[in-house]
């Protein structure tokens, strides 16, 4: 029998995994570099998208606490199993293209571990290990939801918590010691001499057209995921109680860390010495070395590549769960229902596992792919977008059509505070939405019409698929995949 799920996820447990899928620290110099500015940035996605999100899913997490399949119930139940169906592949298949870009900030990291941060410039060398850590992570999502979230839970704490409060008390230390801090400075030549002077900041970013909008809209996904550990509320002791909790505890803590980090590395470090390119273990350096601390670097290293690999764990494992569900219920062909002993969606995370090394031998292939990760990750974007859209769409609709569905929580305000919260991350995800299809304007894109066709075609090519395969549901799928549920395809199953 596949394995049943134990009730013995904790708050905190949740909270750090539903933290794994939403905090990357390589946006902190990103962030930064945009001096005060950031503080607006951060509360406009929070307040538009991330509290939004935090409280919706939240409030359709204890609606459904008992029932397995995360956002694919929560759509199914507003708008029926078609969109539920296509609502959970899009957040499963916009994952794929993001992995290789993780894997490669992990990669990168564990370079500056081993004494070599040039590695980190060699496209075998990336290559390779994120092959490697992604074999790893697949290999322990295959053992279940045990070691999953305990590998999580551990890797998100010591490689994101650790590492964020650490830069933290450093931004403070460089205040206590008197020094300048960076955003409110700049070198000024005076009379041949070099003068550090006092500047005005500016809270308000300065927008200089489309491009600046797009960089906007790109802050609102630095906080998507928050939904993703929705599969997971099953799993808790009182989901009713308990997931409301770690879902608004992540979305706090996920505020703080990318606020005061980012203002951490914006106290240390001049808008010079960011580098984008480089990221994060390029600004911990830099910060180390301002205090004489060059020897923590390896271990700070160890442990963002290990948070690298928390990232990637919480989201080997949830989306996956999900598509599993619907293959269950019969809406996807049986063979996504396929699990072995431990209960693990074997078929699925063996499909991903391919994609994932055909997208990562990139690195081999191309010295260069800055451009063509970019339209990937704006491609994904906006299919992850398009999902967000299904689940505001759906927490507004249950609302109006089952108002007696039993809510431990409940977005404040009766309806016309869902329509308010829900209504605002619906119009916070639409801008991003739109936002996407204007390319950037610091990146060499070339023909911008040739940039929205693909984009939009590859939108319309992955929202097409799922739509197809419910054309042809058959109903033996879910006679077939329910068959196939009471054995192990490590045993007699029948195949």
């Amino acid at each position: 029998m596949p394995e049943q799920p134990p009730k013995n996820v904790a708050i905190s447990t949740l909270a750090l995994m539903a933290l794994g899928t939403v905090v990357s620290l390589n946006a902190l110099p990103m962030m930064a570099l945009e001096g005060l500015s950031l503080v607006f940035y951060i509360l406009f996605a929070t307040v538009v998208f991330l509290l939004p999100a935090g409280m919706v899913s939240a409030e359709l997490g204890s609606a459904f606490a008992e029932r397995k399949g995360g956002v694919y119930i929560w759509v199914k139940e507003a708008f029926g199993p078609r969109w539920g169906f296509v609502a959970i592949w899009l957040q499963w298949v916009q994952t794929l293209a993001w992995y290789p870009t993780i894997l490669g900030f992990s990669a990168a990291s564990l370079a500056y571990c081993l004494g070599d941060p040039h590695l980190s410039q060699s496209g075998v060398y990336t290559g390779l290990v994120s092959i490697g850590i992604y074999a790893c992570a697949t290999g322990v999502a295959l053992s279940g939801t045990g070691a999953v979230n305990t590998l999580t839970k551990y890797s998100v704490f010591m490689g994101t918590l650790v590492p964020s409060l650490f830069i933290i008390i450093l931004g403070l230390f460089w205040i206590d010691q008197g020094n300048a801090v960076a955003f409110l400075t700049q070198n000024t030549q005076i009379d041949g001499h070099m003068v550090r002077e006092h500047v005005h900041p500016r809270f308000f970013p300065h927008f200089t057209g489309l491009g600046s909008v797009t960089f906007l809209a790109g802050i609102l996904l630095m906080f998507s995921g928050i939904e993703v550990q929705g599969v997971q509320a099953a799993s808790m002791k009182n989901p009713r109680r308990d997931f409301p909790i770690a879902m608004l505890l992540a979305s706090a803590i996920a505020f703080l860390i990318y606020l005061m980090g980012s203002l951490a590395v914006a106290t240390v470090l001049t808008p010079k010495e960011i580098s984008l390119t480089a990221g994060l273990m390029e600004a911990f350096s830099l910060m180390l070395h301002k205090f004489d601390l060059d020897f923590l670097v390896p271990l700070i290293a160890l442990l963002i590549t290990f948070g690298g690999v928390g990232n990637v764990m919480a989201w080997v494992s949830g989306p996956s769960k999900g598509m599993l569900q619907t293959a269950r219920d019969g809406e996807a062909p049986p063979f996504f229902g396929k699990v072995n002993k431990a209960g693990a969606p074997v078929a699925l995370l063996a499909i991903q596992g391919v994609i994932v090394l055909a997208l990562s031998s990139i690195y081999f292939l191309v010295k260069n792919v800055s451009i063509a990760f970019f339209i990937l990750t704006t491609l994904t974007a906006s299919i992850y977008l398009a999902m967000y859209l299904l689940m505001f769409g759906a927490a507004i609709r249950l609302r109006i059509t089952r108002p007696d569905l039993p809510r431990t929580y409940s977005v404040p305000g009766g309806l016309v505070g869902m329509f308010l919260i829900g209504g605002t991350g619906l119009l916070g995800v639409a801008f991003a939405f739109t936002a996407g299809f204007f390319p950037p304007h610091n990146l060499p894109v070339g023909n911008p019409a040739l940039y929205v066709a693909l984009v939009a075609g590859g939108l319309s090519i992955f929202i097409a698929i799922p739509l197809i395969i419910q054309a042809f549901k058959k109903p033996q799928w879910k006679r077939t995949t329910s068959a196939e549920n009471n054995f192990s395809i490590n045993g007699n199953n029948g195949d």
